[in-house]
C-alpha cells in the first residue's frame, strides 16, 4: 500500500510538472488535459485547479476559469495567487467590486506584491473610488517614482476627480519621461485647449504631431487653436489632414464646414455639412447649420426643409422660426411666413413653458479623448502566476497550441460518432469511444477486424479501397452486417442500409451485434435524410438493447437538432453526458444548442467543458458568443 501511495504521488507530481511545462510553452489546451488527469486522481488538491484556471484565462474562458478558482479556494483559501487569478477574471467580466475584494485578499497574503496593488487600483478607478485608487498608486509611485505608467494612471485618477490642474502636472511628467510617445502630448494638448490655454495647447499638439501622431483629433484640435486665433489658412490645412486620416469622422467634416462658413465659402461648407449629416443623420443640430448655408445660397425650399427638421426636434428654438418665415417670404408665401412668426410670438409670450433643448452647433468641436488605459491583460500571464521569466509570443504550427481562441471556427455541431473498422486519432478529446458490448464483439473476433467508434472520416488510398470492393464481392448471406460495414467504407450507403435491414431480419434477437446494426442503419438513414420516424425508431432500438451506450443518445440528439427539436436534443445530450461525464462532443453540441435558444450562460458553460475535454475550437466560440 505504501508503494502504491508513493507511485500515485510520483505520477501526479510528474503530470503536474508536464502540465506546467506545457503551460509555460503556451500549449494551453494540452496543459488542461494534464491537469484534468491530476484532478481525476487527486480531486482534493487545490493546485491543479488553479493551474487549469490559469490555462483557461489564457484562452479567455473566464467562466470556466472562475469555476476552477472557486474550487481551488474552497480546498485551500490561503493562496494569494488564486485570489489574484480570480480577481483578474472578475476584472475581465467587469465585476469590479468582486475584483477589488479578491485583490484585497491577495494583498493580505502578499502585501508587497506590486501587480496585485496595481490591479486593485485599476478596479477602484472603475468603481469611481478615486481616493482609494490614488492611495494604491501613491504607494506604488513611492517605490518606483520613475514609472511613467504609474504617473499616467495617477494623472488619470486626478482627472476623474476633476483636479485638472494636478492632472496636467502629472501628464507633463509622463511626457517628459516618454517624449517620443505622441499620446501623452495629445492628452496635454486637449486638456489645455479645454482650459482655453491656447499657447500650451498649440505647443503640445504640435509635439504630438511631430512625434508621429496618426490620430485625427490632434489635427482637429490644433486646427481649432488656429481657428480661434483667426489663422484660417493654417486651421484649414490641419482640418484637411484630419479628414484625410479619418474620412468618416463627423467632427472632421463639421469643423471644416464651420471654418468654410466663416470665410464665406458656402458651396464647400454645404458639401461638408452634407457629409457630416450623411455620417450622422441623428445629429439633428447639424440641420440648422446647413439651413443657414442654404439660406445664404438662396436655396429657399431646401433651407425650409432643414429648418422644419430643426423645429421638429427643438420646438422652442425661435431663431429657426424667424429664418423659416424669411424663407417663406422669399418663396412668396406671405401667409406661411406669418404662421411661423405667430408661432414664435406665442412661444415668446408663454414664458412658463419648459424649454429644454440642446443648442444647435455654433462653435467648433474639441475632440476629447480619455487618456488611454493600460492593457493589463499582459500583466496576467503564465509567467506572472508562476513567477517565471517572460514568455515570448510565437506562432505555432499546431492548431491546438497558443491562443486558440483567436482562430476562427465555424458555428456547426460536432458530427455523429459512427461505427466501422477505421478511426481517426482522438487528438486531445476525452470522450469514451468504446463500450463493454463493443469490447466483447472484438474479443470474440466475430468480424474480420475490430470494430471502432469514430467522429471523423478516414481518407483511404485507392489500393485499400479496392481491397474493400473485393471484400464486398466475396461476402454473401448470412454475412449481411459484415458486407454493410464494407459498403459503408466505400460510401455505398443505399446498399449498406439494405444489408443492415437483411442483417436485422436474419440475426438472432439477442445477438451481441444487433445494437450496432441498428446504430449503423440509423446513422446512414440520418445522413440520407430519410423519414424521421423510422430513423428515430432505429436509435430507440439501440437504446433499448444497449441503454448505457452514450453514443446512441448523442447521435439521436444530433438528429433532433437537425429537425429543430432543440429541447429534445438538449435532453438527449444531457443523458449522454450522465453516462459519460467526459463526453466532449455532447458538451459542445449541447452548448451550441443552448446558445441557439438563447440560454447563453448555460451554453457558455457547456462550451467551456467541451474545451476542457479537448475540443479546443470551443474557446473561439466562447469569446464570440460571450
Amino acid at each position: 500500500m505504501c508503494a502504491l501511495s508513493t507511485s500515485a504521488q510520483l505520477n501526479t507530481d510528474r503530470l503536474t510538472a508536464i502540465g506546467r511545462n506545457a503551460l509555460y510553452f503556451e500549449d494551453f489546451v494540452l496543459s488542461i488535459q494534464y491537469f484534468n488527469q491530476v484532478i481525476r486522481l487527486k480531486p482534493y488538491l487545490a493546485e491543479p485547479y488553479m493551474l487549469r484556471a490559469i490555462a483557461k484565462v489564457q484562452l479567455e474562458d473566464w467562466e470556466g476559469a472562475l469555476e476552477d478558482c472557486n474550487q481551488a479556494i474552497e480546498i485551500n483559501p490561503f493562496v494569494p495567487n488564486t485570489y489574484y487569478t480570480r480577481g483578474f477574471i472578475y476584472r475581465q467580466l467587469e465585476q469590479w467590486e468582486l475584483a477589488e475584494q479578491d485583490f484585497d485578499k491577495a494583498l493580505k497574503g502578499a502585501p508587497r506584491n506590486r501587480t496585485y496593488t496595481a490591479l486593485r487600483a485599476d478596479a477602484r478607478l472603475h468603481m469611481e473610488n478615486y481616493d482609494g485608487a490614488l492611495e494604491d498608486l501613491n504607494r506604488l509611485i513611492d517605490e518606483n517614482p520613475e514609472s511613467a505608467d504609474l504617473l499616467h494612471d495617477k494623472a488619470y485618477a486626478l482627472l476623474q476627480k476633476k483636479d485638472t490642474a494636478q492632472a496636467i502636472e502629472y501628464f507633463k511628467q509622463v511626457a517628459d519621461k516618454m517624449p517620443n510617445e505622441p499620446n501623452n502630448w495629445s492628452v496635454l494638448g486637449t486638456l489645455c485647449l479645454m482650459r482655453n490655454d491656447e499657447e500650451h495647447a498649440l505647443e503640445y499638439l504640435t509635439n504630438a504631431i511631430e512625434h508621429g501622431s496618426q490620430w485625427a483629433g490632434d489635427y482637429i484640435n490644433r486646427g481649432i487653436v488656429s481657428y480661434k486665433q483667426h489663422d484660417y489658412k493654417t486651421a484649414l490645412n490641419d482640418y484637411n489632414k484630419a479628414v484625410k486620416i479619418a474620412p468618416n469622422d463627423v467632427q472632421c467634416h463639421y469643423n471644416r464646414a464651420l471654418l468654410l462658413q466663416e470665410v464665406g465659402d458656402y458651396n464647400h461648407a454645404l458639401t461638408e455639412y452634407d457629409k457630416a449629416i450623411a455620417l450622422s443623420p441623428q445629429s439633428h443640430e447639424l440641420y440648422y447649420n446647413r439651413g443657414l448655408i442654404r439660406m445664404q445660397l438662396m436655396q429657399w425650399n431646401k433651407a425650409l426643409q432643414d429648418l422644419d427638421l430643426t423645429i421638429k426636434h427643438y420646438p422652442y428654438f425661435m431663431p429657426a422660426y424667424y429664418l423659416a418665415a424669411q424663407a417663406k417670404m422669399q418663396l412668396g408665401d406671405y401667409q406661411g411666413a406669418q404662421k411661423y412668426r405667430d408661432r414664435a410670438y406665442q412661444l415668446d409670450r408663454n414664458k412658463t413653458t419648459t424649454r429644454i433643448y440642446p443648442k444647435p452647433r455654433t462653435d467648433v468641436d474639441i475632440v476629447k479623448e480619455k487618456p488611454q488605459e493600460r492593457d493589463r491583460r499582459k500583466e496576467f500571464s503564465v509567467t506572472q502566476a508562476q513567477h517565471s521569466e517572460e514568455v515570448q509570443d510565437n506562432k505555432y504550427e499546431s492548431a491546438s497550441r497558443g491562443s486558440v481562441q483567436k482562430h476562427y471556427t465555424d458555428v456547426q455541431l460536432e458530427p455523429n460518432i459512427t461505427i466501422g473498422y477505421y478511426a481517426a486519432g482522438k487528438e486531445l478529446r476525452q470522450t469514451n469511444y468504446t463500450h463493454a458490448l463493443l469490447d466483447e464483439v472484438n474479443r470474440r473476433h466475430i468480424l474480420q477486424a475490430p470494430l471502432r467508434f469514430s467522429s471523423k472520416q478516414v481518407t483511404l488510398t485507392p489500393e485499400i479501397l479496392q481491397q474493400h470492393f473485393e471484400r464486398i464481392a466475396q461476402l454473401d448471406a448470412p454475412h449481411f452486417f459484415a458486407r454493410a460495414l464494407e459498403e459503408n467504407i466505400v460510401r455505398d450507403d443505399a446498399s449498406a442500409i439494405e444489408d443492415c435491414t437483411r442483417a436485422i431480419q436474419h440475426m438472432a434477437a439477442d445477438s451481441i451485434l444487433t445494437p450496432f446494426v441498428y446504430l449503423m442503419r440509423a446513422d446512414l438513414r440520418a445522413a440520407q435524410n430519410m423519414e424521421l420516424d423510422i430513423t428515430l425508431h432505429d436509435y430507440d432500438e439501440v437504446i433499448r438493447l444497449a441503454p448505457t451506450l452514450s453514443i446512441a443518445y448523442y447521435n439521436k440528439a444530433n438528429l433532433l437538432y437537425k429537425h429543430q427539436d432543440y429541447k429534445g436534443a438538449i435532453l438527449l445530450y444531457t443523458k449522454a453526458i450522465e453516462i459519460d461525464p467526459d463526453f466532449a462532443e455532447a458538451y459542445f453540441n449541447r452548448g451550441l444548442t443552448r446558445i441557439y435558444i438563447d440560454q447563453v450562460k448555460e451554453g457558455l458553460q457547456d462550451l467551456s467543458r467541451a474545451g476542457e475535454r479537448g475540443i479546443y475550437q470551443a474557446y473561439h466560440l466562447i469569446t464570440r458568443f460571450r
